[in-house]
């Protein structure tokens, strides 16, 4: 088991036909970073990552690949030729860790003509837990069967086509019986894994008011996943961000301030599984960039265009915490850095928040003053230093903190940073990844920075 506790974690992702990658696994450590020229698939991989998470966390097939360049077309292969019914698709899957012990999710998405997932399966404990297949392409259905090990060996029951079969066990299966607890933990564990990713990708531009009321970088962490060639031949593709809905409502959730609720029923573990809702979550915020918006619950989104807002919480909230992100700013910032701190100004009538870097005897420097490189050193650091609690996205809220790790995906992690930055954030990423709190998957440019570092993991594509 590649993880140091029994937190569960995504720790292989398989895209066996997805984009440019055919038949490709990618072992997942604690600190993985995925380096190779440009078109090598580097940023393919991340998007197959955030569909599975995205469909772990119950939004829709649709919804869960409308991230990726061209939606669900863009997933399939160029390779990949349609059948007589002109089906084409893709497939991907992933290897979860935890109490259950490995546990394998492999799905198939059609693409065209009909976007649908095709084929699931579920494995884990030495069984198939659970396999889908679509029977009658005129239904918007699968035919499913997940294991009992009772007096009927399996149980067999539809289920919907365009979402995942696993994050829906909890309200199927009943856990009377050894089979269907094993069902019931082994599907526990493959949604929290992919319910705690978030994908983050700081963009200077928004972050300093350039996507002001343009509502670009409301959405949360990424998620997602399918695969495509079932039976009738077809592959599909599918890839996205992860919608951060309002937390399920099993035991005791509580839905995201501007989310969707979505619904669940607990299970006789105390898991609820997520029914419906795919709504992005959102600190409330009418206007980002480097003013940020404080008339939400001030969690970080994807863009990080609202950073002031959550700044401004996490010095209220975590001295302790804020005090570590001031030294680790300090660190790939040029010039003192002393403090951070947000205050509210008012434009055009409406009250937002406004972060500064203090300087000591130097004057405060406004957050949208500094360089491009500074301002995402500055919000990957805050991420790595935070936790699920203050970034949208949408956890289990039926499982201890304790018991789930954050996971953490960024495409381009040294994109506009310099060696020094680069280093740094690394530096400070090993440090928090040691603690067990955090999973970071990335792809760099350069990943001599990460030499000499212990824990990291680099994964040369195209080589």
């Amino acid at each position: 088991m590649d993880t140091d506790s029994v937190r569960p974690a995504v720790t292989e992702l398989r895209l066996s036909a997805f984009k440019s990658h055919r038949g490709a696994t990618f072992p997942l450590g604690p600190l993985t970073l995925l380096t190779g020229a440009s078109g090598s698939g580097k940023s393919g991989v991340l998007q197959a990552y955030e569909i599975l998470a995205r469909l772990g966390s119950g939004a829709r097939l649709e919804r869960a690949v409308a991230a990726v360049p061209g939606g669900a077309t863009g997933c399939v292969p160029a390779w990949a030729r349609p059948d007589e019914q002109g089906r084409r698709g893709f497939r991907i899957g992933c290897t979860v860790d935890g109490p259950v012990g490995p546990v394998r999710l492999d799905v198939a998405v059609q693409a065209d003509p009909e976007l649908r997932i095709v084929g699931e399966r579920l494995t884990g404990g030495g069984e198939t837990l659970l396999t889908t297949a679509l029977t009658d392409p005129a239904r918007r259905a699968v035919q499913a069967a997940w294991y009992t090990a009772g007096s009927t060996p399996v149980t067999r029951a539809p289920l919907p086509d365009d979402r995942l079969g696993t994050a829906l066990l909890p309200l199927r299966v009943a856990g009377k019986t050894a089979g269907q607890r094993l069902v019931l933990a082994a599907a526990e564990q493959v949604v929290v894994a992919l319910r705690t990713v978030f994908a983050c990708d700081p963009r200077p531009e928004a972050m300093r008011g350039a996507g002001a009321g343009s509502g670009d970088g409301a959405g949360a962490s990424p998620s997602g996943g399918g695969t495509g060639t079932g039976t009738g031949g077809g592959s599909g593709a599918g890839d996205g961000s992860r919608g951060a809905g309002g937390r399920a409502g099993g035991v005791g959730g509580a839905a995201a301030p501007g989310a969707r609720t979505e619904t669940g029923t607990g299970t006789a573990g105390g898991f609820a599984a997520v029914s419906g809702g795919d709504g992005m979550a959102d600190d409330g915020g009418t206007f980002g960039g480097g003013w940020g918006w404080s008339a939400g619950d001030g969690r970080l989104r994807t863009a990080c265009d609202n950073l002031p807002a959550v700044l401004g919480r996490t010095s209220r909230e975590c001295s302790r915490r804020h005090a570590l992100l001031v030294e680790a700013v300090g660190a790939g910032c040029v010039g003192p850095v002393e403090g951070l701190r947000a205050e509210p100004v008012s434009r055009a009538g409406t009250v937002g928040m406004r972060a500064l870097v203090e300087r000591g005897a130097q004057p405060a420097t406004p957050l949208e003053q500094l360089g491009d490189g500074e301002l995402r050193y500055l919000a990957l650091a805050l991420v790595l230093l935070t936790g699920p609690e203050v970034l949208a996205m949408d956890p289990v809220g039926e499982v201890l903190s304790a018991r789930q790790v954050l996971g953490l995906v960024t495409d381009g992690m040294d994109r506009c940073l310099d060696g020094r930055q680069a280093r740094a954030l690394l530096e400070l990423a090993v440090r928090m990844v040691g603690r067990g709190h955090v999973r970071l998957l990335g792809t760099v440019r350069d990943a001599s920075a990460a030499d000499g570092l212990p824990g990291v993991r680099v994964l040369h594509l195209g080589a």
